[in-house]
This record gives structure tokens, C-alpha cells and sequence, in this order.
């Protein structure tokens, strides 16, 4: 009860004596991705042609006090082609530059993150929800909805380049019982670095999350990882590389499925390259991890991801991008090749973002 109080305050406190003289200033963005998308995976079913229509629509509101504070929120309508009415919580921006997000705040350690390019286009082979090996950064990047995430001016502590922030989040104070799994506090801390060297920029940024399981019963915390990735910009190249290590409670929607997940490592690498109207980008992930769907015990079979990744985009018009993509993926549940989850998939198309 006394962390809910102690969030409760914290949010009162900073809006309190913040006067609005009119209505909020709010826009609207989305886009639509209309394609065709192949798919021939590794086992014996014949492959698959579909159309690909897909839709976001999204609406942001904001506006700044008297005191020079700026407020914003928003949420999201549609997503990907599905309904949604997936609302943002509060940021505050402050005369100095440092922003404090409140409510559904998210982590620090992954919001700092560098960005390592990748390829574009709807291209995927779906695998199965007992494989648990990562395939991105943030794997276990786990947090209540009751929280804060606070991030520094630019060039903080008077070294140029510098950011860093700190997030923390509460849940219900309930133990779960049987296979069930969600997060009952989480914090985490995060920095980026951007610098020059001769005619590059290099940004350097990730951190740590620790977050907290409900279930007593588990033997890992919800989520607890390590993450850093380094980018690098010399004029339309673009290259990158990460890498993230840890351990979690991986979660699905049915509980029965929850596995507890062990010794999870990902490295990603990829480029981009831009030529006036056209960018090249190829993407590579590999992961693993041990896990096991019996609480209490640690991992012991090896689940296995990898994928590469390539596409050519073109601007054919203000707002209007065409897009070829291909990705080659290959699975692995407990260390047996996944024929199924495994192989090729294309994707020919267009997005149209306003």
C-alpha cells in the first residue's frame, strides 16, 4: 500500500499549480502497408502466398502550462490492422529539457538503447510459444503499469553528449499461484553517450532492468538483463551492434505456457545505407536460452533463433515508400531443428504514412 500512496503523491504533486489557459493542441498520424507476402518454411507444408493490408492510426494531445511545463499524452486507435484503444500516460517536458513519463512509463535501460539498423518489410515465419530464445535487445524488459520513467537534460553533468535516465514501477503487492506470472516492482537505470570521431557519430547507449515476479513459486525474477548497443553514422552509412544477456518469466497468454527462462543471450548487427530515394538495409539476429515450463527449476533445454535479413526501400512519393524485404530464419526447441518455424519468407509492398 505504501508504494501505491508514494505514486499517487508523486503524480499529484508534479500537476499540481499547472494552469492551462485554453484546450489542449492535438494531431493525429497512422499509416497503411498494403503488399503481397510469401512464406515457404522448412517442413513439408507447400508455401504460402497472402495479401498483407495493415493499419495504424494514432492521437497525441499536448499542451504547456503557465510555468512553461509541457503536458502530452495520446493513444492509438488501430495497430497493425487490429482495433486498439491503447492509451499513452503522462509526459512531462521541463524548461531544462529533462522529461519525466507517468503511468505505463516503460524502462530507462531501453529507451537508451542505441539503434541498430534493420531490414524493413512485413516479411515473418511464426514459431511456436515454447521457443523462448530472444530475438531483440529488450527480451526482458518488464514493468508495472504504476510507474515513472525520468530522463536527463542533453549533456548532463556538464560532459557534451551525455543523457541518462532512471524508471521505477509498482504492482498489486499479490502473490500469483499456480502457472501464473506478472511483474511486482521493476527498476531500471539507462545511458547514452554521442560523440564525433573524425567525419562519424557514434552514439553508445543501453543499461540494466530488474524487475520483480509475483509468483513466489519461481525461481527467476520476472526480468533481469543487461543490454548496450553501439551506432555509427558517416554520412549515408549507418552501422550498428548489440548485445543483451539475462534472464526472465517469459509470459503468454495462457498461463499454462509461462516458462522460466535461463541464460538468454542476443547479438544484433545490421547497415543501412541511403542513395537519394533509395535505402538499403540488412538486418542479422541470433539468440538462445534454456527454459523450462516448470516453475521452481532452471532451464535446462536449449531453445535457438537466427535470422538475416535484407531490403531495398524507395521513396516514390512524399509519404509513399515501396519496399522489398527478404528474411531467411532458422529455429530450434529444445536444441531439435524446428522445420516448421524455419525457412524463407518475402514481402513486396507499399506504405503510405500521413
Amino acid at each position: 500500500m505504501k508504494k501505491e500512496l508514494l505514486a499517487a503523491t508523486a503524480l499529484v504533486s508534479t500537476m499540481v499549480g499547472a494552469s492551462v489557459a485554453h484546450a489542449v493542441t492535438a494531431s493525429f498520424s497512422g499509416s497503411v502497408k498494403n503488399g503481397a507476402l510469401g512464406k515457404d518454411t522448412d517442413g513439408s507444408a507447400d508455401g504460402t502466398f497472402a495479401a498483407v493490408n495493415k493499419a495504424n492510426l494514432s492521437f497525441s494531445a499536448s499542451e504547456t502550462t503557465d510555468s512553461g511545463i509541457k503536458i502530452s499524452t495520446g493513444f492509438t486507435v488501430i495497430n497493425e490492422g487490429g482495433t486498439s484503444m491503447n492509451a499513452s500516460g503522462l509526459t512531462l517536458t521541463f524548461t531544462d529539457g529533462s522529461v519525466l513519463d507517468l503511468i505505463a512509463a516503460g524502462n530507462a535501460y531501453k529507451s537508451k538503447l542505441a539503434t541498430v539498423p534493420g531490414a524493413s518489410g512485413e516479411q515473418t515465419i511464426a514459431g511456436t510459444t515454447a521457443n523462448h530464445a530472444p530475438t531483440g535487445l529488450a527480451f526482458a524488459n518488464a514493468s508495472s503499469s504504476v510507474g515513472f520513467e525520468w530522463h536527463s537534460a542533453a549533456d548532463a553533468m556538464g560532459v557534451d553528449g551525455l543523457t541518462w535516465g532512471v524508471s521505477a514501477s509498482a504492482g498489486d503487492d499479490g502473490d500469483g499461484t499456480g502457472s501464473s506470472s506478472t511483474t511486482e516492482s521493476a527498476y531500471s537505470v539507462g545511458v547514452s553517450y554521442v560523440t564525433d570521431a573524425g567525419d562519424t557519430t557514434v552514439t553508445i547507449g543501453g543499461g540494466f532492468v530488474s524487475a520483480d515476479d509475483s509468483n513466489a513459486d519461481t525461481s527467476n525474477s520476472k526480468g533481469e538483463e543487461t543490454a548496450v548497443a553501439v551506432s555509427a553514422v558517416t554520412g549515408d552509412l549507418t552501422v550498428g551492434v548489440g548485445y543483451a544477456s539475462g534472464s526472465e518469466v517469459a509470459s503468454h497468454t495462457t498461463t499454462a505456457q509461462n516458462a522460466e527462462v535461463d541464460g538468454a543471450e542476443v547479438i544484433t548487427a545490421g547497415a543501412k545505407y541511403v542513395s537519394g530515394d533509395i535505402t538499403f538495409a540488412v538486418g542479422y539476429v541470433d539468440g538462445d536460452a534454456k527454459d523450462t515450463e516448470t516453475f521452481g527449476q532452471a532451464g535446462v533445454s536449449t531453445d535457438s533463433y537466427e535470422s538475416s535479413s535484407a531490403s531495398i526501400s524507395y521513396a516514390v512519393a512524399s509519404g509513399v515508400t515501396a519496399i522489398l524485404g527478404y528474411t531467411d530464419i532458422s529455429r530450434a526447441d529444445d536444441s531439435v531443428n524446428h522445420s516448421e518455424g524455419s525457412g524463407s519468407s518475402w514481402y513486396v509492398g507499399a506504405t503510405v504514412s500521413f
